[in-house]
């Protein structure tokens, strides 16, 4: 059997003519999209991050020396907000806490939890008793806090007699007990105010540790 061939000069070939696309006209719609897919990725990382924020965690800077010992000015710590929805204050716990002053402006104070509600609390010489017992503190800089230096926050002067923490109130101090100013000057902090708990040194790398 024979097969012929279509005429050399048939101006329609098998299959349709071949049809060059507008590269113009495609690249178009496909860089729209591109930037499209794009802007909603950065609207929902950005709404992520605003969340997460909001709820979720905090990032703080140590401004001052009075958690050395812990906590070195510069550090940088990441604050769980969410801790205190799901559980009590803990003794021990480092919080951050909204402070308003005299003048009513709101100060942001790092602090470490000393006695809970209902505790009776007694500060003598830097030395910590609940409810009549001495409170171990392993996290305490010892030498730091035995410095004789006769404007140390430490000598009788600083002492605090015994009384009973309030409700809903806790007792806060810092680790650097010679520079630190906490509840010995303002008194107990409500929970109400304690934004959350500090949990982890993020910045520098070489002090990450968690708290």
């Amino acid at each position: 059997m024979e097969i012929s061939q279509p005429p050399v000069d048939d101006p329609t070939p098998v299959g349709g003519p071949d049809i060059e696309p507008d590269s113009r006209s495609s690249r178009s719609p496909r860089a729209s999209r591109v930037v499209w897919e794009w802007s909603i990725v950065v609207l929902v990382a950005v709404g992520a991050a605003l969340i997460i924020r909001l709820f979720l965690f905090q990032q703080y800077y140590i401004d001052g020396p009075s958690m050395e010992g812990t906590l070195q000015p510069r550090d940088r710590v990441l604050v769980n907000k969410l801790s205190y929805r799901l559980h009590d204050v803990n003794r021990g716990d480092v919080v951050v806490f909204d402070r308003v002053t005299a003048a009513e402006q709101h100060d942001d104070l790092i602090k470490r939890v000393i006695a809970l509600p209902g505790e009776t609390v007694e500060v003598r010489s830097c030395t910590i008793f609940i409810d009549g017992v001495r409170l171990e503190e392993p996290y305490l800089d010892e030498e730091m806090v035995s410095q004789a230096d006769p404007l140390a926050r430490c000598g009788s002067h600083t002492d605090v007699p015994a009384q009973v923490i309030p409700d809903e109130m806790v007792f806060v101090m810092g680790d650097n007990r010679v520079q630190s100013f906490d509840s010995r000057d303002f008194g107990p902090v409500e929970i109400d105010k304690i934004r959350g708990r500090a949990f982890i040194v993020i910045w520098p790398a070489s002090a990450w540790a968690f708290l």
